[in-house]
């Protein structure tokens, strides 16, 4: 399967295939060579949805100085009403409006794009972005689907633009301390680690096709995804339960411990995933497991497990995230914000790194806002040629990946075997369905 055909600017073309399914660009759209400016210049942005990570997006890429957020997209007018009053308050200057990506992406003076829209949009609009010679800074998960994840990586290499994941433990002094540490052997080898997720999340009880509101452009929302007709129980943030739209806890939250404990395992691809679980807490529209487990299995002789609640927020460890490395000589434990503490053989405390850092496990926007600025900084950094990203997306891909997997392995049912050198499926027609996925006539894909 290719991936070094891209999205179009325009529109997407129709296709017949969806396993075999790749995006085109025009290559006369490329800009060239990296943006790499003095330190000191400006360096100007646009973020693409704010009704709620992108707003602390907006507002936080805003502080950063020397820093304009020039442009604001969302398809609810609302919103983007709200955004822009908010960010002339807060510097001054009113960015200029769009709700269509594609006529904000026509502007050209301005470096980076901010993917902060739903996730069946990141990789779409991560592509759309390189093609138009922009940076990228996305969420995660990086793609609604592993094809498409392939693609981002593609375009950033093929259009030789920066695109940062969202995965901001990277950035995190204590959390890259911790991981060197592991590295070093300060619990010997490493061979299994476990992470988890939790929350009370309410029912989102059972949808009805209502009129689209006025203020929303629904059929920008849906963009890129085969469209179906509106509900009254799905924008703006139950889409994340839809399979259509969304990706289940696993990506919308799963993916931060995942990254860190694939970085602490020194590990890129599995060779076995299995995963298990339901929707057990309530019965409505919720379609993604509110209740799921995922175990890797790597070919170092390594592997990890993520649990996440979705409707029961008990803690583990003493907190509502976070992960556990055990070693042959001790066992490390990140509770998810910046500490962590080192155990011996014998579970006696050795050494607890702390950070005074206020953190709520279970805020959906920023649970810890003053670090989650730090990785926004290292992409600023980045681009004006002062330093170099801690999440690049071919990294944020492989992260991206293991919960797509582990998804993936739920929906059919039974372990997936993957080839360990790039992730892919091995002899499993049904599960290799869900590689890639349709796209909306309007936003249509081809080989």
């Amino acid at each position: 399967m290719s991936t070094s055909a891209q999205f179009s600017r325009r529109h997407f073309l129709r296709t017949a295939s969806v396993a075999g399914t790749s995006l085109i660009v025009s290559p006369s759209l490329s800009a060239g060579g990296f943006y790499r400016g003095k330190p000191n210049d400006k360096v100007v942005v646009a973020i693409m949805g704010t009704n709620s990570r992108g707003a602390f997006l907006a507002k936080h890429f805003a502080r950063i100085p020397n820093t304009e957020v020039a442009y604001i997209c969302d398809v609810d007018e609302r919103v983007l009403t709200k955004t822009c009053a908010s960010l002339e308050t807060q510097t001054g200057r009113k960015p200029k409006g769009f709700t269509d990506i594609r006529k904000l992406l026509d502007q050209k003076d301005f470096d980076a794009l901010v993917v902060a829209a739903p996730d069946h949009w990141h990789a779409p609009a991560t592509i759309l972005g390189c093609q138009a010679g922009k940076h990228v800074y996305v969420e995660k998960p990086c793609s609604h689907n592993p094809h498409e994840g392939e693609m981002a990586v593609e375009a950033a290499r093929k259009y030789n633009r920066l695109v940062q994941m969202g995965s901001q433990r990277r950035s995190f002094s204590n959390v890259q301390d911790a991981v060197k540490k592991l590295h070093e052997g300060v619990i010997g080898r490493v061979y299994f680690a476990r992470g988890w997720y939790t929350n009370w999340r309410p029912s989102i009880g059972k949808g009805k096709e209502v009129a689209v509101p006025a203020h929303l452009h629904y059929d920008l929302w849906q963009g890129p995804a085969p469209h179906r007709p509106y509900r009254d129980n799905l924008i703006h943030y139950n889409w994340h339960w839809l399979w259509h739209w969304g990706t289940g806890e696993a990506l919308n939250n799963g993916t931060h411990e995942l990254d860190v404990m694939r970085w602490g395992l020194g590990v890129d691809y599995p060779s076995q995933v299995v995963s298990s679980g339901g929707r057990f807490a309530f019965n409505d529209d919720w379609e993604t497991p509110d209740t799921q487990t995922i175990t890797f299995t790597f070919p170092n002789n390594t592997a990890m497990t993520w649990e996440g609640r979705s409707c029961n927020g008990y803690d583990s460890e003493g907190s509502g995230r976070g992960v556990v490395f055990y070693g042959e000589k001790g066992t490390l434990v990140y509770p998810g914000a910046n500490s962590y503490s080192i155990y011996d053989q014998k579970n006696k405390l050795v050494k607890t790194v702390t950070d005074s850092t206020p953190y709520d496990a279970t805020n959906t926007v920023s649970p810890l806002e003053q670090l989650d600025a730090l990785h926004l900084q290292n992409f600023v950094q980045t681009i004006r040629g002062d330093a170099s990203l801690q999440a690049p997306i071919a990294e944020g891909h492989k992260s991206t990946l293991l919960p797509q997997l582990g998804n993936i392995a739920y929906r059919v049912g039974r372990v997936i075997h993957c080839d360990p050198t790039n992730g892919h499926i091995l002899n499993d027609k049904e599960a290799m369905k869900l590689w890639s996925r349709d796209y909306s006539k309007d936003w249509a894909v081809r080989v």
